[in-house]
């Protein structure tokens, strides 16, 4: 199995980051819109940071148990606090940071209809109308001003790589998308005119000696 095929088997929930409170409880970056999902399916593993890079198979992983979990508030709001089974001390948290909280792609949360994750996104034409616009490299969600929160209201932003290098932010929101084809890796949508022009963000030029 190859290192790209590991990485397209499992899904990151979260990253660990350090320790949080005096009974083994660990504060993590969260990556999915269902945290209760670590109620209803506590079981899940825990993989080395860029595990895909680092092993072709996941015989580093670590079977683990969510025993509790919270959503901070104050500083830490938008993250989230994991208690696994059987880790129950300040160093056996201090062990699992920067460890990555996965699981296997068939055990994904059931999406309403019209809605993506954003995994499946990732690495797909986007077309304005018929038009080929780019591929989108990545997703930024809009967040506070000090980054700790983020602003659910506010539509996330496809970053769109076009065929010169540039960028282009696209709006993904339901009055634009005309369909997402997650097998054949495609995003169709009906731009308002003017938008890729609005949202164009040309690349640095390359310094030169």
């Amino acid at each position: 199995m190859t290192s790209m095929d590991l990485s397209s088997q499992w899904v990151v929930l979260a990253h660990i980051l350090r320790p949080q409170g005096r009974k083994g409880e660990v504060l993590a970056d969260l990556f999915t819109d269902f945290p209760e999902r670590f109620v209803q399916h506590p079981r899940v593993w825990l993989a080395p940071r860029g595990f895909a890079e680092l092993s072709t198979d996941s015989d580093r992983f670590q079977p683990a148990e969510v025993a509790s979990h919270w959503l901070p508030v104050g500083r830490n709001a938008g993250r989230i606090v994991l208690h696994f089974a059987g880790v129950d001390s300040i160093e056996q948290a201090e062990k699992l940071a920067g460890k990555e909280v996965v699981i296997p792609r068939a055990e994904r949360m059931p999406l309403d209809a019209g809605a993506a994750y954003v995994s499946d996104l990732l690495g797909c034409t986007l077309y304005d109308h018929d038009q080929p616009l780019g591929v989108v490299e990545d997703v930024q969600f809009p967040t506070t001003p000090d980054g700790t929160r983020r602003l659910e209201e506010a539509a996330p932003l496809l970053i769109v790589v076009t065929s010169d290098g540039n960028e282009i932010l696209v709006p993904f929101v339901n009055a634009y998308l005309l369909g997402v084809d997650v097998a054949a890796k495609t995003i169709r949508m009906a731009l308002p005119e003017g938008l890729r022009e609005l949202n164009h963000q040309p690349t640095a030029p390359s310094e030169v000696e």
